[in-house]
């Protein structure tokens, strides 16, 4: 279990050390429910101004996920 005196960095902890286009879109979305589902709770606690700027590699990783379906809807709508 995380201190729950430590504030943690939303990116950072996602990323580690690796840069953003090494990690896994389901890597980040994984991790970012982790964490946010520890936040939203109380059982973590977050930098408040990185949870906010580090969105963005939340919004990436889903707006990659959402163009992979609608080229899967694609190819499918097409065999039909």
């Amino acid at each position: 279990m995380a201190d729950p005196d430590r504030e943690l960095n939303f990116a950072r902890e996602i990323l580690g050390s690796r840069s953003y286009r090494d990690v896994p879109d389901e890597a980040v979305l994984e991790g970012a429910e982790r964490l946010l589902e520890g936040w939203l709770s109380g059982e973590l606690r977050m930098e408040r101004p990185k949870l906010y700027d580090h969105y963005a590699l939340l919004l990436l990783a889903l707006t990659r996920q959402v163009r992979t379906l609608e080229a899967r809807v694609a190819a499918l709508e097409a065999r039909e």
